[in-house]
């Protein structure tokens, strides 16, 4: 691989970090800023609605810029963003950060899969998207973990200046390792997005996405506080089980993959089935530290596992119902995801404050994925009563 390549994988490490992190810094942030845990939240769902809607517009409207000046610029708002959030007095402008970082976020993953397939030969091409998304992957791994346990022991703050720093590294690797030529992808309009949305077949596989992804975290937004106040693990033992989550979701990402390559739908059914049940189980095991990590890791599994399928999914749709726009659907399937992760943690911010409380916070998110399991359900219906080249079967 060109070194080229890892310079990106450098910035989705950053970025994935910047993510995620702020869930295992939940309790610490709402201690600080004297705010409620459903608002501290509501931190995650206003990131992925920066993704969500930012993303899409924003590479419409950047289509024309060079890609090496865009994405030094991206890495600039990514580190003008958390740097700002680290200097962040009060929780509004905390907001304000996550949603200028967010928005750096939408368009770096819209462009760097792109970019990385170009730097290689058409055969590697795979290889060097799955080796920029790797960064992904191991920032939630590693990244997640460590930023929580630096969090903890110097402040949420400081995190945030460590994410900021990452993304300086990032921004001198792009700067020092992307060639200047970088080939433009012609830029997909607002009006060719809106045309995608006009696909029922199309939404209803964002719909999927967006319950599937986004019923976990209904309860892993507020996953250090049901391991603190409803386990019973002490502060200092979150940054560790995040490791094991960490790991458990880089396995099920792989194993989701290897498990949809022949029939998407018949996969998603099967995990969407298997996460529904381990969340609810979850709502029991909770109050017990052995079996909370022993679900903990089937979750981790399953809540990443069906990622690969419904990606898979909407191109082999989009392909069949929007064959100009396949790259579109793509992009606004990444779009699903965020929004999932958006009303999973405003959700959950709503069973929290709620009678129900923390306790709850899975079982309502198996909800989510079981009505994600029925609309899959149907749509492997639709397939079948469509011409045999529909069929995915």
């Amino acid at each position: 691989m060109p070194l080229a390549i890892f310079a990106l994988t450098i910035a989705a490490y950053a970025i994935g970090t910047t993510e995620f992190v702020i869930v295992g810094l939940l309790p610490t942030v709402a201690t600080d800023l004297h705010i409620t845990l459903p608002l501290a939240g509501l931190i995650v769902s206003v990131y992925a609605l920066g993704v969500t809607f930012g993303a899409p517009i924003l590479t419409a409207l950047t289509g024309k810029i060079e890609r090496k000046p865009l994405l030094l610029g991206l890495m600039t708002l990514f580190v003008i963003g958390n740097t700002i959030a680290a200097l962040s007095p009060s929780y509004e402008m905390l907001l304000v950060a996550r949603v200028i970082a967010a928005f750096a976020h939408g368009v770096f993953f819209s462009v760097g899969a792109t970019i990385a397939a170009d730097l290689v030969p058409e055969n590697r091409r795979a290889s060097a998207i799955a080796m920029m998304f790797m960064g992904l992957t191991v920032a939630i791994v590693t990244g997640v973990p460590l930023g929580t346990y630096i969090g903890q022991i110097y402040g949420w703050r400081a995190t945030f200046w460590a994410v900021a720093a990452l993304g300086v590294i990032a921004f001198v690797a792009i700067a020092a390792l992307l060639p200047n030529t970088l080939k433009k992808a012609p830029p997909a309009s607002i009006l060719d997005q809106v045309r995608v949305l006009g696909s029922g077949r199309l939404l209803i596989v964002f719909a999927m996405t967006a319950l599937g992804y986004g019923g976990t975290f209904v309860a892993f937004t507020f996953l250090a506080p049901i391991l603190q106040d409803v386990t019973g693990f002490s502060q200092s033992s979150v940054s560790l089980i995040l490791v094991l989550y960490g790991i458990a979701i880089a396995a099920g990402n792989i194993g989701g993959g290897k498990i949809a390559n022949h029939n998407p739908v018949k996969a998603l059914v099967g995990l969407f089935l298997a996460q529904a049940i381990v969340l609810l189980v979850f709502s029991f095991t909770a109050v017990s530290p052995v079996l909370t990590l022993i679900t903990l890791a089937a979750l981790g599994f399953l809540s990443f596992a069906n990622v690969p399928g419904l990606q898979l999914y909407v191109v082999q749709l989009a392909k069949e119902h929007r064959p100009g726009a396949v790259d579109v659907a793509s992009a606004l399937n990444i779009a699903a995801f965020n929004l999932g992760i958006a009303i999973g943690a405003w959700l959950g911010g709503l069973v929290v404050e709620s009678p129900l409380g923390l306790a709850s916070t899975p079982w309502i998110g198996a909800i989510l994925v079981a009505v994600a399991l029925l609309l899959t359900i149907w749509s492997g219906v639709l397939d079948r009563r469509a011409t045999p080249s529909l069929r995915v079967a």
